[in-house]
């Protein structure tokens, strides 16, 4: 007898989730999940930047105080910016301030971190010792180098300790704005070291060790191996420190409140009066403006000229 086998048909299944999605509605919801994500951000860059930024260069061709009705000038803020003695020697002082900062500020930072680089032990303390004045509030920075500058202060008190007769920093004309670089040095270095060091960590230890056992001198490893390798670093602090130190603003301020006189006043500790004391806000705006015209034509040079010391492939 034959047994015969009967097979049941299969059972379809039912397809869950309805029809399959086209690509072109994957990339529809795709989208529209990033705006709804990109929103936040859009709308806060869109009121707290764009629009600021904007209004502040309509607001440069007006007369535009705080109280009071506003009228149209034109270029009538530029012409008396810069036709104005006044905003000549602030844009001079900031300019004075950058000179002086910018070498030292790069020098200290690059030194510090080529002989913390020599080191066995310690780095990792000495980099962070030197870097928390730039995370410190610049209040309490400014508190203790007002004890240290004032009148009976530390530099006053070690000089009457050994027959000096020290001046009064803060005061003098002479001195005020070398005691402003000084803190802000002190200030801002530890930065620039962070970069220093982590270009310097990252070159290879067979170059040096190479260059040292055909006679190479330490200077001279320096020179031909150390500048050449850490050059974008460089390319990098100088135009970010340069940009910062043109927008100085709170150590003037706090220090030495642009005085004796006018002689540490700058750029912008010159706008915030003239907003903020004066009211001329159209005026304020036209500062604002000349100082961004000012760091634009500075970086665009620092990238035309970048390419004829600074190395990216060695």
């Amino acid at each position: 007898m034959s047994t015969q086998s009967t097979t049941a048909p299969a059972r379809e299944r039912p397809a869950q989730g309805g029809p399959p999605r086209s690509k072109k509605s994957w990339r529809d919801s795709d989208a529209t999940a990033a705006t709804v994500f990109a929103a936040p951000s859009t709308i806060g860059l869109t009121v707290f930047t764009v629009v600021p930024i904007v209004m502040s260069l309509v607001m440069s061709f007006y007369n535009w105080p705080a109280f009071g009705e506003r009228s149209l000038t034109g270029t009538g803020n530029f012409s008396a910016l810069l036709g104005s003695p006044e905003f000549r020697r602030v844009v001079l002082n900031t300019v004075v301030f950058t000179v002086l900062y910018l070498p030292l500020n790069l020098l200290v930072s690059l030194g510090l971190s080529v002989w913390i680089a020599t080191m066995r032990r310690g780095r990792q303390a000495l980099r962070v010792i030197f870097f928390v004045p730039v995370v410190t509030p610049i209040v309490a920075n400014v508190l203790v180098w007002k004890m240290i500058y004032q009148p009976n202060g530390l530099i006053d008190g070690i000089g009457q300790q050994v027959g000096i007769d020290m001046p009064n920093f803060l005061g003098d004309p002479n001195w005020a704005m070398i005691a402003l670089v000084t803190m802000s040095v002190w200030q801002g270095f530890g930065y620039n070291l962070l970069v220093f060091s982590a270009a310097i960590d990252s070159i290879p230890a067979s170059l040096n060790e190479a260059a040292s056992l055909d006679g190479v001198g330490p200077w001279q490893r320096f020179r031909h191996i150390t500048l050449p390798m850490i050059s974008p670093s460089m390319f990098f602090a100088t135009t970010m420190t340069l940009i910062t130190t043109f927008q100085v603003f709170a150590q003037p301020y706090l220090l030495t409140g642009g005085g004796p006189g006018a002689t540490t006043e700058t750029l912008v500790l010159f706008i915030y009066r003239e907003g903020f004391a004066n009211f001329a806000l159209g005026m304020a705006a036209a500062g604002a403006w000349v100082l961004f015209a000012i760091i634009l034509v500075i970086t665009a040079l620092q990238f035309l000229f970048q390419k004829k010391w600074v190395t990216y492939d060695v």
